[in-house]
């Protein structure tokens, strides 16, 4: 595999870790099985590039984005606490109405921006090769979204929300309003998700409306691969193990389609999502039944 190629990997890689942490939030921290996922991704694409496109700042089109994807992420929440919807049912339904919300704000299939200023064009220094720099800008926006995660989630609130995911009967009788910290957690998965959509259609010039097919496999695939290779309890190793996971992921991705060896194809990228997914999840009883024998 060439340098450029892994150098790919690594900039998808940590893209999608954002995607990962924004999943993990809503299934693992608060048990919320959330497919809106699959629509607030290209969601925050959409926003970005219609408001880059029409002359806003890269930046503050990156923010709109994100907090596109919040309230996204509150609508999904509000129709389960509020309406009682069942969690599932309500992430579906949200997922179906922002297919046709995004082609409404994107006006057609796709929005190119190639010749648009982006926060990394912006960013860009002459003596700096460009596919080194996305990586650098994104590793930067990671480390400080998974430091900003563990110290949100270490205080009062974020314990509530830890704890509604946890026990919501418990922590009523503590006086946690579960349905408020509900709301809260899945706007917060759901602009992270966002502001990955948004970096990613400003990475791979342009937004396109199947940008989000899949999106909320590859984020569960990427928390369960690193949550075996890094199994942990502590929230700082949880979500460092969230992102690990997401860039062992493109990375196996990236072997897997560039190898003449193994063969395979673009087409063939859900297949070793499967087999990745389904391995990440056999070798923790492995591990197990290997013990036991030990033990005997």
């Amino acid at each position: 595999m060439s340098l450029f190629s892994l150098f790919g990997a690594f900039e998808i890689g940590l893209i999608f870790s954002l995607v990962a942490l924004g999943v993990f939030i809503s299934f693992r921290l608060l048990r919320f099985p959330d497919l809106t996922v699959d629509g607030s991704f290209p969601l925050g694409g959409a926003v970005c590039a219609v408001l880059i496109a029409n002359g806003t700042d890269p930046f503050l089109a990156t923010l709109i984005a994100t907090a596109a994807g919040a309230m996204a992420g509150v609508l999904t929440a509000v129709l389960n606490v509020h309406l009682k919807i069942m969690d599932l049912l309500a992430s579906i339904l949200m997922m179906i109405a922002l297919y046709s919300i995004n082609l409404r704000i994107m006006g057609r299939p796709n929005i190119p921006l190639i010749m648009e200023p982006t926060i990394f064009s912006v960013l860009q220094p002459e003596w700096l090769s460009d596919y080194v720099l996305r990586p650098l800008i994104l590793l930067v926006v990671v480390i400080g979204a998974k430091l900003a995660l563990d110290a949100y989630f270490s205080t009062q609130q974020g314990l509530a929300i830890r704890a509604t995911g946890s026990n919501p009967r418990m922590a009523r009788a503590q006086g946690v309003n579960t349905g408020a910290m509900v709301i809260l957690g899945m706007a917060i998965s759901n602009g992270l998700v966002a502001l990955a959509g948004s970096l990613f259609a400003q990475t791979q010039g342009g937004a396109d409306i199947s940008m989000g097919i899949g999106t909320i496999v590859i984020g569960l695939a990427a928390v369960i691969v690193g949550e075996s290779i890094l199994p942990a309890r502590r929230l700082f190793y949880l979500t460092l193990a969230v992102i690990i996971g997401a860039i062992v992921y493109r990375f196996f991705i990236a072997l897997a389609l560039n190898s003449d060896f193994i063969g395979l194809q673009a087409q063939d990228l859900n297949l070793i999502t499967a087999v990745l997914v389904v391995v990440a999840l056999v070798i923790p009883l492995l591990k197990k039944r290997l013990a036991r024998r030990r033990n005997v």
